[in-house]
């Protein structure tokens, strides 16, 4: 049985290079990744441990609209959202993507690939993966992609230290989780659970967003599902933007604060 962990978010900017600086404002290291070459996109990147935030971009639009994108991947979402800022999906890491595809054609789902991918790095070095893309029929929120890299995680652990990509983050810092909005919480957090072989965890009501809250507990962050339960940010989201990635979680810094920037929440904890 393949296992799955948290892998990544994706926050699309229209110069993720540019949000570097604003990042290092509130104490977030990032740095620069590199360009997917011809595919149209860059990105820059912050990692705690193995879990990371990609800030991606736009080289040229045009050759990411021709690029004639797998369905249910995260470009398709990009280019149907017209290239807005905004953070648009999630991904899930895996250690077999063949058997990965195979359990999600047993679950029903529409399934495409896996792809090979590389990205070239500012220094030259090139990084190589795989994606598959994951679907169900008229779901409102996308499922993760999944992805395989083509190092094991000390591997890549022991690269990205030396390149100073990873371990240059505050102390005890981490990325805690990724927040959903959604129409049904329970529903959403058990169909998803079934997917990954994850156990659904707590369920809160959080008053700040008037919501009630549904979790998945995954090695490396925690999947928070949140359902309006009153008038607030959640479900005015829901009202205008239907069932979205919606909030990036930190945890480990001196003081709590929400750091709002590009259409994206960033909730930074003690």
């Amino acid at each position: 049985m393949p296992k799955f962990e948290f892998d990544h978010v994706v926050h699309f900017l229209n110069q993720p290079e540019a949000f570097i600086h604003e990042l290092n404002k509130q104490n977030i290291h990032a740095v620069e990744g590199g360009r997917h070459e011809g595919r149209g996109t860059y990105n820059a990147l912050s990692y705690f441990d193995l879990s990371y935030i990609e800030y991606l971009g736009a080289y040229d639009e045009e050759l990411v609209r021709k690029s004639n994108p797998a369905h249910h991947s995260m470009i398709e979402t990009i280019i149907e959202q017209d290239f807005e800022e905004s953070l648009v999906r999630f991904a899930i890491r895996t250690d077999d993507i063949q058997k990965a595809a195979a359990r999600f054609k047993e679950a029903g789902l529409t399934v495409t690939g896996p792809d090979a991918m590389f990205r070239k790095r500012p220094d030259g070095s090139e990084i190589h993966w795989q994606l598959l893309y994951i679907g169900e029929e008229n779901n409102k929120l996308p499922l993760p992609f999944i992805i395989q890299w083509n190092q094991s995680d000390e591997e890549r652990r022991n690269e990205q230290i030396q390149q100073g990509v990873i371990g240059q983050q505050l102390p005890n810092t981490a990325l805690e989780g990724v927040v959903f909005v959604v129409e049904n919480a329970e529903e959403t957090a058990k169909r998803w659970g079934g997917y990954f072989k994850q156990q659904v965890g707590k369920t809160y009501v959080d008053q700040t967003l008037q919501a009630k809250i549904v979790t998945i507990p995954l090695n490396g962050g925690e999947l928070y599902f949140a359902e309006p339960v009153g008038e607030g940010v959640i479900k005015n989201t829901l009202l205008t933007k239907g069932e979205v990635p919606f909030q990036i979680n930190l945890k480990g810094f001196n003081e709590e604060k929400l750091f709002e920037a590009h259409n994206g929440r960033y909730l930074l904890k003690k």
